[in-house]
């Protein structure tokens, strides 16, 4: 059995306010016994007036990160899981690169103060909805390479996600092969699209993928305007739903993950073992 704490937040546009959360979460999870502390997506800043956010990002202290040149932030994440004796899987920060581009980056900091990887989000949100909100993640974030697992957390083998990664089953087919034990899958969804598809689309993934999904979510009114779904979700295997944090109020809860489930769940339905490459597509006549 394996405790983890999931940090339900209402980020805003001051890094500074929001590690003062992380750290204060890092904490109190610690000292109950957690082994991993999951955050949301941009647990960091969290601003859609992306000039505004640059010029955040371009101040002294918030740093720069590309390949394994650590920012301020990033170090002080990982002095923060030594020190308290946590893992961290932070989910996600934005990041300035090299060539003027930003990264929406997950990092996982291990409990021995050492960074055991980074995730830049895949799949780039940009839609229309019938609400009239427009997103365009694209003009300004690059999307990662690919995807990218955690090896030898507490929770087993860990698959790194990021928000609109969960509408594309192919990550998850990739991670559920590996085979990941959990997939952290943390967000940032509207109230539109979170109140249709979120609940659904994790437990589809955790049945899909025998595994674990941990969904630590933004939630509520935000200072840049955005309001978020909330609903930071613990599924099992199975697709059961073991934790539901609710659509109102940012908090900081547990679960106990009884890993042989995994074991339970895929002798049931072995449809990793079962499943087969699918043959070029033709079309019957």
């Amino acid at each position: 059995m394996a405790r983890i704490a999931v940090l339900q937040m209402t980020s805003g546009i001051d890094p500074e306010a929001n590690f003062t959360v992380v750290e204060e979460a890092a904490t109190r999870a610690a000292g109950e016994g957690a082994v991993v502390l999951f955050t949301p997506e941009m647990s960091l800043l969290l601003d859609k007036d992306r000039e505004r956010a640059r010029q955040t990002m371009a101040q002294p202290g918030y740093g720069v990160a590309e390949t394994e040149q650590f920012g301020s932030f990033e170090e002080r994440l990982l002095l923060l899981a030594e020190k308290v004796q946590i893992d961290i899987a932070l989910g996600s920060m934005p990041v300035p690169k090299e060539n003027g581009r930003l990264a929406n980056r997950s990092l996982y900091c291990r409990a021995d103060g050492t960074n055991a990887g980074l995730y830049d989000k895949m799949h780039m949100f940009d839609v229309r909805l019938s609400t009239g909100e427009t997103w365009r993640e694209s003009s300004a974030y690059e999307p990662g390479e690919g995807p990218v697992s955690v090896y030898d957390t507490p929770l087993g083998e860990l698959g790194l996600t990021i928000c609109y990664d969960l509408r594309f089953p192919a990550l998850f087919d990739w991670l559920g092969r590996v085979p990941c034990d959990a997939i952290a899958v943390p967000a940032a969804f509207t109230k539109p699209t979170g109140a249709a598809h979120w609940h659904v689309l994790l437990r589809a993934r955790a049945i899909e993928a025998s595994a674990f999904v941990i969904a630590a979510a933004q939630v509520g009114k935000h200072e840049d305007g955005r309001e978020t779904y909330g609903h930071s979700l613990v599924v099992d295997p199975w697709g059961e739903v073991l934790l539901d944090m609710g659509g109102t109020e940012p908090a900081l809860e547990f679960c106990d993950i009884n890993l042989n489930r995994i074991a339970e769940v895929r002798e049931q339905v072995p449809s990793l073992a079962n499943k087969r490459e699918i043959p070029n597509y033709r079309r019957a006549s």
